[in-house]
């Protein structure tokens, strides 16, 4: 241990003591340890750029867990009062202006005290590292993207135009917040034609996203130790949504026909509130839930008063050759939750995406909507509205498909070629992304390094081990391939190739 930082670790001892000794608001040790270290930087007995002790020192030293001392630095990241640097671990980020120079003496009077953050707060800041938040824009290989050289920009920018042309001063006031009934009455045309769904257009939400009708969920029907059941394993947003909701996660492997019931009914006890299940195309591993299973499914959920999420994304290009009913479809009890989005198809930056919501569930959303994300921009959801009624979105489909399926054959090709140290996961045409396998047992630390190594090489892939909740049955990288043309995929394989 350095000089300052044994220093540092003597200050903070002595104002965690103190600090421990005043609280007489029970206040949790996480917050102590913080308020203490807080005091101690503003006031400038740790100076600026002074080393801090490392979490396990401090633990022990302190007698607490190391999540709590952890859980303490992550708050004081957030206030940027430290950082953390590679392999030296801790430093202090405070430097006073004159103002608060002069006021030094007063530092102790002051007490700098804020209120406690909340538990759910706390909770979705613990389990941020789970969602997949890559911030690189490397086309290849990230996955989620559609082939975007494909979007017809000029389409799409007549019908911005056209809107603005003929707006009234009406619209331009507050919108109801789950959506305009234009772009909702052209979804429940779209999906009675591309998925034989039939809804009205009440049921129906518009969102920004996958993750926003998660949350939403959530926020609707969780209450702590609630039972959610989720496949295993499954998107790690999805996982990081219910985790952060407190609830109780019920992983549930696959077999060859999708989520495996017999493993959740192996468990009698269970009376989960919540289903998710990705029937079409599951992510990452692509297994297509059979029509046995998604009839076995509802039963089951009638069974326990469970509610059924059925994410459906990619499902146009999932069932866009071999269609399965919908678990929506088949439900005569209104259960299911349908979620679909327009982000996976068209491109991240347009943010709309909807869901059909039970008819008991739907006031409750719609509050929250009212209190947080209010509405979608209402010309957004013309826009949307226009370019489906105007058969755009299905031309648009048609030709993402064409130029996916020569990008998956070329992909293949090269991947097999050019990287001998790993495997493509052999499946046919269903999803915009690819798993390719190492060929030696490596483990999910492993498995992060190459992909910080990849991000060196301007290549972006996701964690396959990321996407199981508890202990990773396999590692891999998730790559998506349809966004990057194929002198790209050529060029950024050839480079993977060279890597070991």
């Amino acid at each position: 241990m350095s000089k300052d930082s044994k220093l540092s670790l003597q200050r903070i001892c002595i104002w965690f003591a103190a600090e421990r000794d005043k609280n007489n608001l029970g206040s949790s040790r996480y917050i102590e340890l913080y308020n203490a270290i807080k005091k101690c930087i503003v006031s400038m007995e740790l100076p600026f750029g002074w080393t801090i002790p490392s979490s396990r020192e401090l633990a022990k030293e302190l007698a607490l867990s190391r999540t709590t001392v952890l859980k303490t630095y992550e708050l004081l990241q957030i206030e940027k009062l430290i950082i953390s640097k590679p392999g030296s671990g801790y430093t202090t980020n405070f430097l006073p202006d004159d103002a608060s120079s002069k006021s030094k003496s007063n530092a102790d009077k002051q007490q700098f005290l804020y209120p406690e953050i909340s538990i759910k707060g706390v909770s979705y800041f613990n389990n941020i590292a789970l969602i997949n938040r890559d911030k690189s824009d490397y086309v290849a290989f990230r996955p989620g993207l559609p082939p975007l050289d494909a979007f017809p920009i000029n389409r799409w920018k007549n019908l911005i135009n056209l809107y603005w042309r003929h707006v009234k001063t009406s619209g331009l006031g507050y919108s109801q917040s789950s959506g305009v009934k234009e772009l909702k009455s052209a979804i429940c045309s779209y999906l009675n034609v591309s998925r034989n769904i039939k809804c009205q257009p009440d049921q129906i939400v518009i969102v920004s996203g996958s993750l926003q009708s998660l949350y939403l969920i959530a926020n609707t029907v969780i209450n702590p130790n609630d039972g959610v059941v989720v496949e295993n394993p499954l998107f790690p947003n999805v996982h990081s949504v219910f985790k952060s909701s407190r609830a109780a996660i019920i992983p549930v492997p696959l077999d060859k026909q999708g989520i495996d019931l017999e493993a959740l009914k192996n468990q009698p006890e269970l009376e989960p509130k919540l289903i998710h299940v990705t029937p079409s195309n599951h992510y990452p591993l692509g297994v297509k839930m059979s029509l046995a299973r998604r009839k076995e499914l509802l039963s089951y959920a009638e069974e326990k008063g469970s509610l059924i999420i059925e994410n459906d994304y990619e499902n146009e290009i999932a069932n866009w050759t071999d269609s399965t009913t919908s678990i929506f479809s088949l439900d005569t009890q209104d259960r299911t939750i349908y979620m679909g989005t327009f982000n996976r198809l068209l491109h991240p930056s347009i943010r709309l995406g909807y869901m059909i919501v039970p008819r008991y569930l739907k006031p409750i959303v719609e509050a929250l909507q009212e209190h947080s994300h209010r509405f979608v921009p209402p010309s957004m959801q013309m826009v949307m509205q226009q370019f489906i009624e105007k058969n755009y979105l299905y031309q648009h489909i048609n030709n993402c498909i064409e130029i996916a399926q020569e990008r998956f054959i070329f992909f293949e090709k090269e991947f097999e070629q050019h990287v001998k140290y790993m495997t493509l996961q052999d499946v046919p045409f269903g999803s915009f992304h690819r798993i390719a396998f190492f060929n030696q047992t490596m483990s999910p630390k492993e498995e992060r390094a190459f992909i910080d190594k990849l991000q060196n090489h301007g290549i972006t892939a996701l964690s396959l081990s990321k996407c199981y909740v508890g202990e990773p049955q396999l590692t891999g990288l998730i790559l998506g391939y349809p966004a990057a043309r194929t002198s790209l995929i050529k060029q950024k394989i050839e480079t993977m190739g060279r890597m070991i």
